[in-house]
């Protein structure tokens, strides 16, 4: 059998069920640790498929195993993520978000119909590869301590009865810069991990008149904001990317008052643990003393969010030319560094991972909206490919590299 050629059937013969997969998920989106419906619903889908998901990990993730011939003898890892975000759907779609404020924003809906095509074209093919392909359907995404570690902490990456401990994942993500049709990769370092920065300075409001009487926090913020800008700019290496924005100032003040305190709220992103910690340290400091200094107090809190996203060169080396192979060499792209984060990076921390992109831009049809925004959608040929390549890939993973 050529296999390859049996996938692409198997995975066209699943598009229309793929589509309506998707445009359910889409119609009936949840929150972040929410997804209790759609948990359901991709057990339900499982089960039909003839397999046998564990259920209720960390509360609404799931968990199985598609084993083939000696499924001791190693495992390789599939994850998709299942929540969506608090945003107002503004496509005119018959798939419309129908949870008010709720909207699969971010692609979680083609990602887990996509992982869903996988088990459904995996599960077919069980008589034609040796080992077990381990599917990993995680909540929570989109919100802090991210679906990712606690699905670790309950073991999705250990061994699960005789089934051995994966020894790779691997993890896609929809990207609309990418037309349908194209795949992108990068090895090694790809995406940022992220810091919740929330800082409150204190002084002493009072007239605008008088400022004599007043400790300013509004010129003391001021000079905080630009001085923590050295954090990246001279203390950081210019050779590590790293990015510090603050996007909200609240100063409830008025023309004429000087408010007692000023509220902040703002992100650092960078590639490196050690530096991550060292420059919490250099912006707590620099914040503390500019108040102190200038009369006033400072309160720097600082909430470790994702680490940063590694994919293992040599892994995702193969992949690229597995997916090469499937998608043809002109359709493989390479992708830069890119500063949003992802909880796919608790994976990379622990196993040997890689985090590809699979395009969905469609230009001719108006599909052009970027991630987390309303009017963001895909070009659902993107279902077939997506489905099919992740197959394609970890079966050509646990074939050639063991």
């Amino acid at each position: 059998m050529d296999l390859k050629s049996e996938i692409k059937r198997l995975a066209r013969q699943s598009a229309e069920e793929l589509i309506n997969i998707r445009r359910h998920l889409h119609q009936h989106p949840e929150l972040s640790f929410q997804e209790f419906q759609t948990a359901q619903y991709v057990a339900q889908k499982l089960k039909s498929y003839g397999l046998s998901p564990q259920e209720g990990i960390a509360d609404t993730g799931l968990v199985v195993l598609i084993e083939g011939q000696n499924p001791t003898c190693r495992t390789v890892a599939l994850r998709a993520d299942m929540d969506a975000l608090p945003i107002v759907e503004a496509n005119d779609v018959p798939y419309k978000s129908q949870n008010t404020g709720v909207m699969h924003a971010c692609g979680h809906d083609a990602h887990t119909a996509s992982l869903l095509g996988s088990s459904l074209i995996l599960s077919q093919l069980r008589p034609h590869f040796e080992g077990t392909i381990k599917l990993i359907f995680q909540p929570g995404e989109e919100l802090l301590p991210g679906g990712a570690s606690l699905m670790i902490q309950a073991g999705v990456l250990e061994n699960s009865g005789n089934v051995p401990a994966p020894k790779s994942i691997i993890g896609q993500h929809v990207m609309p810069l990418l037309p349908v049709g194209k795949i992108g990769f990068r090895e090694g370092l790809y995406m940022a991990s992220t810091d919740e920065l929330y800082v409150k300075v204190k002084g002493k409001g009072g007239h605008g008149a008088m400022p004599e009487n007043c400790i300013d926090p509004v010129l003391i913020t001021s000079h905080i904001i630009v001085a923590l800008q050295q954090v990246v700019s001279r203390i950081a290496s210019p050779k590590m990317p790293s990015v510090l924005s603050f996007g909200k100032v609240i100063a409830n003040g008025a023309t004429n008052v000087i408010p007692n305190e000023v509220y902040l709220e703002g992100t650092f992103r960078t590639y490196d643990e050690t530096w991550r910690t060292q420059a919490h340290q250099k912006m707590k400091k620099i914040a503390e003393g500019i108040a102190e200094a200038m009369g006033g107090a400072c309160e720097f809190d600082i909430q470790r969010g994702y680490p940063h996203l590694k994919n293992e060169p040599e892994l995702t080396r193969r992949l690229r030319g597995f997916a090469e192979d499937y998608m043809g060499i002109d359709n493989v792209v390479d992708l830069d560094l890119w500063l949003a984060a992802e909880d796919f990076a608790y994976y990379s921390q622990q196993i040997d991972a890689c985090f590809y992109r699979l395009g969905t831009r469609n230009e001719a049809r108006g599909i052009v909206s970027g991630v987390h925004t309303p009017t963001f959608d895909i070009d659902e040929q993107a279902l077939e490919i997506g489905a099919g390549l992740m197959s394609w890939l970890a079966l050509q993973e646990l074939q050639n590299n063991y």
